[in-house]
């Protein structure tokens, strides 16, 4: 008999692992709560919000599932992995306590600095002073973070001394976003290309997936503000698994957290997302993540031949000293390529847009590509509307960066929404 999954969540990165998973032979049936229309498509979906710890609980004792995969960070951190173990429920994904290492960008750092991790210089404070001061130490240009979890928009990166002020004044007096800005980071600057490294790990152990880099900014060239994220690709040039520099990340950036986490009482099972800067002086850790990227995961998870519902479970339940822990799962991926490019609503990301009819999801879909989606709902009248800030994700694959994504482009330009954003570069420098 085949594996029960759960996946909780409901955006594209969530759509990408619904699909994954239902195309695992070893899996008999995927629910997704809360799910999206694309998810629906696939799976089932239950009336559940992402954010519903006893709900989510209750609902994986009632359909008997054997797994259930948390997609995004919040549950995470509200300790929904911890209320499903109380239960004996085996889920993928991280403790609250463990789950810090994103919940608390000051708590990530003093891991790092444990762990011998490499980054950048940085100073955590609740004083706008002493915050000023670390400002007089660290830039141009300066970079100040919210300690907690600030939907994305928490971090700022200038050259402006006034504008790196204003983000102090912002998070401690005038309290923009609330607890999760209490405390503020300010940290040295990375310069460097930026690269996505993601790690399975069983508390003690880790396996790699094929790196992806994504496109940050709204648009064109990088330029405008900072988005939750407008395409990727994978693989990166120079940055591929089987290379030794890569391939030895897991024992000087990934190895050492998790014996660092363990040493506290709180090991780390799940994903853990290295972001790294690849500097003059090596690569750095900028930051730490609990899950898949988004939009990472929309190029990584399609190149997945092996069995995902194997790699998490393993990594929920099982242990190194059994032998059951992630190394004693074959981890494949094709050799091909994947990019994705993200379609955004009108005003994004400083608002979003929701009731806008979409057109052309079929036909893209049509072509091969996957589109996943993450802000799309059905109106009353059965439409397929906008109803967030990314609203589709449309992943082309082939054999290599340009083929995949010409594939990408080409079934995007099929979905028509109005005021549809989208950037035109995505992965344009690789080929």
């Amino acid at each position: 008999m085949g594996v029960r999954v759960l996946v909780v969540g409901g955006g594209g990165r969530e759509h990408a692992l619904v699909a994954a998973l239902v195309a695992d032979p070893a899996v008999d049936a995927v629910l997704a709560a809360p799910g999206n229309p694309g998810i629906a498509a696939v799976a089932r979906c239950a009336a559940v919000a992402g954010d519903d710890v006893d709900g989510l609980v209750a609902l994986a004792l009632s359909e008997r599932v054997d797994l259930v995969v948390v997609g995004p960070e919040a549950p995470l951190v509200a300790g929904l992995v911890d209320a499903l173990a109380a239960r004996d429920v085996p889920a993928f994904g991280p403790s609250a306590a463990a789950a810090r290492l994103e919940g608390s960008k000051a708590f990530a750092k003093a891991v790092m600095d444990a762990a011998g991790v490499p980054t950048a210089p940085w100073t955590a404070t609740s004083d706008r002073a002493e915050a000023l001061a670390a400002l007089d130490r660290s830039g141009p240009p300066w970079v100040v973070k919210a300690d907690g979890l600030a939907a994305g928009k928490g971090v700022v990166v200038t050259e402006d001394r006034t504008t790196a002020e204003r983000a102090v004044t912002d998070a401690l007096v005038e309290g923009r976003f609330g607890a999760a800005g209490a405390t503020v980071v300010v940290e040295g600057f990375l310069a460097g290309p930026e690269r996505s490294l993601f790690a399975v790990c069983d508390g003690e152990d880790a396996v790699l997936l094929v790196p992806a880099q994504d496109h940050k900014r709204i648009g064109d060239g990088d330029t405008g503000p900072n988005t939750g994220g407008m395409g990727a690709f994978s693989p990166v040039p120079g940055f591929a698994l089987g290379d030794a520099r890569v391939d030895a990340l897991r024992d000087t950036h990934v190895l050492p957290v998790l014996r660092e986490m363990a040493r506290r009482g709180t090991p780390f099972r799940g994903l853990l997302y290295v972001g790294l800067v690849d500097t003059i002086d090596g690569p750095q850790v900028l930051e730490f993540n609990v899950r898949l990227g988004d939009p990472e995961a929309q190029v990584v998870l399609p190149r997945l031949t092996s069995s995902p519902s194997a790699l998490l479970r393993a990594a929920a339940v099982g242990s190194p000293a059994r032998g059951d822990g992630v190394a004693s799962v074959p981890v494949a991926f094709d050799a091909g390529a994947a990019v994705t490019v993200v379609l955004a609503s009108a005003g994004y990301p400083a608002s979003s847009t929701s009731g806008v009819p979409i057109e052309g999801v079929d036909a893209a879909a049509a072509t091969g590509a996957h589109v996943f989606h993450a802000g799309t709902a059905f109106d009353d009248a059965g439409r397929l509307v906008t109803a967030g800030g990314r609203v589709l994700a449309v992943t082309g694959t082939g054999r290599d960066v340009a083929a995949a994504r010409a594939a990408a482009y080409g079934a995007a330009d099929l979905i028509r929404f109005e005021g549809q954003q989208r950037r035109g570069d995505i992965a344009a420098s690789v080929g």
